[in-house]
Order: structure tokens, then C-alpha cells, then sequence
């Protein structure tokens, strides 16, 4: 069965407590290619790699079927700033 946007979804708000996230599936429903906005206070402290380990590790089933998963994490407070300037 193939990965969904809302499995992947789920699974990171439950566990990364997340303040904002996005998840776009790229791959036209099949499962295979997603790419995500993460903000999570778990991020506050580590570096951008041991984030992106730390998404890795929560999705690590999902990750055993999805082709690509391009993601993008911040900080509560990088994401504030990243929004204002978008003001």
C-alpha cells in the first residue's frame, strides 16, 4: 500500500509536536516522492543535519517505500522570522 501525504502527516505532528507543517505529495498519489515544511520546537539546539536525522527517524517505515522526501526544517522562532520577511 502506498505512503500518503496524511500517513506522513500524522505521524510527524505526533511525534515532532509540530507548530507548522506542510506535506505535498510530488508524485501524483502514488506515494513515492513528497516534499516538507517542518517547524518544530524539537529542533531548538540541534544542528540542520541532526534535524533532518530526527524527521528521518520518525518516518523511518515510510522511508523504506517513498523514492524521494525533500524536507525543509526550522525553529518556531526561524519560522517567525522566515515569515516576516515574507510580509
Amino acid at each position: 500500500m502506498p505512503v500518503t501525504r496524511g500517513d506522513i502527516k500524522a505521524k510527524l505532528e505526533k511525534e515532532l509536536s509540530t507548530v507548522h507543517l506542510e506535506v505535498e505529495d510530488l508524485s501524483d498519489g502514488c506515494g513515492t516522492k513528497f516534499k516538507a515544511i517542518i517547524v518544530s520546537p524539537q529542533f531548538e539546539g540541534k544542528t540542520l543535519l541532526q534535524q533532518h536525522r530526527l524527521v528521518n527517524s520518525v518516518i523511518e517505515e515510510e522511508m523504506k517505500d517513498i523514492h524521494a522526501f525533500e524536507m525543509k526544517t526550522m525553529t518556531p522562532s526561524k519560522w517567525e522570522t522566515a515569515k516576516a520577511g515574507q510580509s
